[in-house]
């Protein structure tokens, strides 16, 4: 069954167990609530660090307007999604992939494009200005392209693989023995093709091998990514052999709720919260203890959740979802995924305008994720894009439903910032500098 905001309250009725601070952490209303609470704060004149321009959103909304019906021309936009780089350099790399899967079953095929997702997605970081992958195509690319491009590369090869003569999945004792070495051998690391944060990436696959191989033989799924695939047909309702005569229907929150049970302590960055490393949560002075479904959390007042990559692989598994017959309902706004708070999202509010340093020479620093400035930069841009949505609707002349948040950040916001970054700096790098280690940013 899908989870509503009234499954969360957290007032329960008497005798019913109340939800849990960590699943109220986890909505996306509650991510929301706590990034439009510091940009509250913001606009009342009480940061220390940022302003808002609103009347710099007209001319934002615009570039992103225009760039999607450049991309798009018919405004059929795909969701953003892991997907696109697979794309890259017009290559049609998913062609390649689905001639192979056509040799099993559906729901084997599922599981597989999900694993690739997972791990694709969780190497996906901020890999530097000067690493390139080369390609079968003789194309070398960068940045996420490369990453993407590289990932479905090794997963074709079964590198992520237990079994002979099955390449196409990733195996828990093999994620959970993967190195660094692995690693800068998948992504043609040497001393003169670099990549930040390589250590970071492994370590994490490194970890989600070894949660997923600690989960309880007893337990129904397979100790594969896959089984996020077998997760959200139990929440519907579903079962793998029931996916042809009724579509499964599952709510975006619900995929995020699946993504963070799967990837539960993998993540070792971030403000612990009850003792505890809960992922891409952040202290911030201004979060407030507002929770989804109304009313307030104590436990984990003063504390901004984002969990960027796991939306950033929420967003990325809509479309294996379909493919496999289950669908997410985009529509539903209360459940919805929040916009990426990201580099390049929050880079297009900065480079525009939008986000206003009250000192200039805060992009000379270097920052840590944790530091208050980065946390209130992604809380904006949380905020901020949601403001920013329906003023590019109005001009592309589309409805929420033709053109939802998925939709927009690939037109899109993610596009433009890398674009107007391109335009400002040498490389298009961020203009704020922030340390990564890959799990994160």
């Amino acid at each position: 069954m899908s989870v509503s905001l009234s499954d969360l309250a957290p007032v329960a009725p008497p005798g019913v167990p109340a939800p849990s601070s960590l699943a109220l952490l986890r909505h996306p209303a509650t991510i929301r609530l706590r990034c439009r609470a510091v940009l509250a704060a913001v606009d009342d004149e009480r940061s220390a660090w940022f302003r808002v321009d609103r009347s710099r959103l007209a001319d934002v909304a615009a570039r992103v307007a225009a760039l999607t019906k450049k991309r798009f021309p018919d405004l059929v936009v795909p969701p953003h999604s892991r997907w696109r780089h697979f794309e890259a350099g017009g290559t049609d790399r998913r062609a390649e992939l689905e001639a192979l899967l056509a040799r099993g079953s559906a729901a084997d095929a599922a599981r597989a494009r999900i694993d690739l997702t997972v791990v694709s997605v969780l190497l996906d970081a901020g890999a530097g200005p000067a690493w390139r992958f080369a390609d079968t195509d003789g194309q070398r690319y960068s940045r996420s392209e490369g990453l993407g491009i590289a990932s479905l590369r090794a997963f074709i090869g079964g590198r992520f693989s237990a079994i002979a003569g099955e390449p196409l999945r990733a195996d828990a004792g093999v994620l959970a023995r993967l190195d660094s070495a692995a690693l800068a051998e998948i992504f043609q690391v040497s001393s003169d093709n670099a990549m930040v944060g390589l250590e970071g990436r492994a370590a994490l696959l490194a970890r989600l091998g070894e949660a997923l191989a600690a989960a309880p033989a007893t337990a129904p799924w397979p100790q594969r990514p896959g089984q996020l695939y077998d997760r959200l047909l139990a929440r519907a309702g579903a079962s793998a052999g029931e996916t042809a005569n009724k579509a499964p229907r599952v709510t975006a929150a619900d995929v995020l709720a699946e993504v963070l049970a799967l990837t539960d302590g993998i993540f070792t960055q971030g403000t612990p919260v009850m003792g505890r490393s809960v992922g891409d949560v952040w202290a911030h002075r201004f979060a407030g203890s507002e929770v989804a479904g109304g009313g307030h959390d104590p436990v984990t007042g003063g504390v901004v959740p984002f969990h960027k990559l796991s939306q950033w692989l929420s967003y990325s598994l809509l479309e294996p979802l379909a493919w496999a017959g289950v669908e997410v309902d985009l529509a539903d706004e209360q459940n919805s995924l929040t916009a990426l708070p990201e580099y390049r999202n929050g880079g297009l509010l900065l480079d525009g305008g939008v986000i206003v340093p009250r000192d200039r020479r805060l992009v000379d620093r270097r920052f840590k994720p944790g530091d208050e400035p980065v946390v209130e930069w992604r809380a904006l841009t949380v905020a901020l894009l949601d403001e920013l949505a329906p003023r590019v609707r109005e001009l592309l002349g589309c409805t929420a439903a033709q053109l939802p948040l998925a939709s927009i950040l690939e037109g899109g916001t993610w596009a433009a910032g890398r674009e107007i970054a391109l335009e400002k700096r040498e490389g298009g790098v961020p203009p704020l500098r922030i340390e990564s280690d890959g799990t994160v940013f």
